[in-house]
């Protein structure tokens, strides 16, 4: 707590964690409060609820933990395992970024965001860890049942200010975690983790009390550089953060779970692409889309926006089936493999514009219309 108040993100008249920038939405910390009512009919309106979820079984990749054993062959790999969960090898380290392998991104084991496809590989036979990076406490990021799982395993937890206090409640030990505010770094496994700037909220509970940071993450050995975005709306820092930290050999970027109706907290992949252009990024890995239904748009669309913006601009944008690993050195994954299991799309990106209203930035609601609490906490 005394780190806490001590930083300069932190407001001690407010007791809350602040956005740069400035507030977004209606609240200090950025969690805006849509309108209910609206919401509600959008979420249970048949023919869009439809859309939400794939029309058949998603296509895991069938990866082994013999695959992963291999060293990759240029110094870097990269496999997303779904969501924003994503193990990156990295000159010798192997770290892992927001392990949800739950079968819920929810505080009940009967309600919530159900998972979409399953885990594509058992996470305690997972060979060597080095760090679980943590984005931010919401339930699709800090998974209570991974992080008991890693934590048997000894490896390190490095988490953005406040958080290791959710851990410390958990039984993790104190050696074991690591907490940054943004800025600062630690190295370990040789390679070096900084907590960098995000747009967005945190809370675990009915009430967003902002008392723990959230956080993008750089991590950077002797010859390659990766971004991990966490969930963030778009703001000018990602510039920042390109020149002092980049270039970077991979972005791995929210642009999944927006909408109209929560500005500011999350990206669509107009601003995801204008993010990965700021951070000087070479291969964009979309992130946060595809293993749970979070938002009122369809669930194929962050995938077929994002390629249509790849295609006209020539950007270089990983498509891997969950679980499949892929180095950025080498061939990418672009087959867009969720067409054979998605139902029609309304292409209304294509006459938005990159600026115009299809590219606001987004984020998730206040509160689920479900549960009374964030759809992606």
């Amino acid at each position: 707590m005394a780190r806490i108040r001590r930083s300069p993100h932190f407001d001690p008249a407010k007791g809350v964690f602040t956005n740069p920038e400035g507030p977004a939405g209606e609240t200090t910390g950025g969690a805006p409060t849509p309108d209910r009512k609206e919401l509600l009919r959008t979420y249970f309106r048949s023919e869009d609820r439809a859309r939400r979820a794939p029309s058949g079984v998603l296509p895991v990749h069938p990866t082994t933990l013999a695959d992963l054993a291999r060293p990759p062959r240029e110094g870097l790999r990269v496999t997303w395992t779904g969501h924003s969960s994503v193990l990156a090898e990295i000159d010798g380290a192997r770290i892992l970024f927001d392990p949800v392998w739950g079968e819920r991104c929810s505080p009940f084991s009967f309600a919530g965001p159900k998972r979409l496809h399953p885990a594509p590989f058992p996470l305690a036979a997972l060979d060597r860890v080095d760090a679980v990076v943590i984005s931010h406490d919401h339930y699709d990021h800090l998974d209570l049942p991974s992080i008991r799982t890693l934590a048997a395993s000894g490896t390190t937890f490095v988490v953005p200010l406040g958080i290791g206090a959710h851990l410390e409640h958990w039984g993790v030990p104190d050696a074991l975690v690591r907490e940054l505010d943004w800025h600062e770094s630690t190295e370990l496994a040789g390679v070096r983790l900084t907590a960098t700037p995000a747009r967005h909220f945190c809370g675990r509970g009915l009430r967003n009390t902002q008392h723990t940071l959230w956080a993008s993450w750089v991590v950077a050995g002797p010859e390659h550089r990766v971004f991990h975005s966490g969930d963030t709306g778009y703001f000018p820092g990602f510039a920042g953060i390109g020149r002092e930290h980049g270039p970077f050999d991979v972005t791995m970027i929210q642009l999944g779970a927006y909408s109209e109706y929560w500005p500011d907290i999350h990206m669509t992949p107009a601003e995801a692409l204008r993010a990965h252009g700021d951070l000087g990024g070479g291969v964009l890995l979309p992130i946060h889309w595809g293993t749970f239904n979070l938002a009122p748009h369809p669930w194929a669309e962050p995938a077929e926006w994002t390629k249509d913006l790849g295609d006209a601009s020539g950007s270089r944008i990983a498509f891997p089936r969950p679980g499949q690993p892929f180095e950025p050195a080498g061939e990418l994954p672009e087959e867009p493999w969720w067409r054979a299991v998605s139902l029609p799309l309304e292409r209304h990106w294509e006459s938005a514009g990159p600026t115009g209203p299809a590219a606001h930035p987004g984020g998730e609601p206040a509160q689920g219309p479900a549960l009374g609490l964030a759809a992606d906490r």
